[in-house]
């Protein structure tokens, strides 16, 4: 077994920690500062984002939006576009499966 205190690691913002990596999935720690987004953020696998700690806002491709804090869970398909907004500092914990995608550049 291994495990991770998300809200003690040490992330710095626009850096991204990965905490696990396997062919069935990755598991990556974001620090997201409040006023700062992932805008238009798209990757090959299926997304599960959770809000560890702070508020964010979600605004999909179709102008769906939501927005919460801690204990959020948003599902995103493959490759469906979505823009991420911190309106507080946020800690987000984002889980892709499997890993890498079809299409991702390193499956090439």
């Amino acid at each position: 077994m291994r495990s991770w205190e998300i809200t003690n690691l040490d992330v710095d913002p626009y850096q991204p920690q990965v905490l696990d990596s396997e062919t069935e999935g990755r598991a990556i720690v974001i620090q997201l500062p409040a006023g700062e987004e992932l805008s238009e953020h798209q990757v090959h696998e299926r997304a599960w984002l959770v809000v560890v700690s702070g508020q964010i806002e979600v605004d999909d491709a179709s102008g769906e939006s939501i927005s919460g804090g801690p204990g959020l869970l948003a599902e995103f398909d493959p490759r469906e576009r979505r823009e991420i907004r911190a309106t507080e500092d946020a800690r987000l914990l984002l889980l892709l499966a499997p890993w890498p995608g079809e299409g991702h550049p390193s499956r090439r």
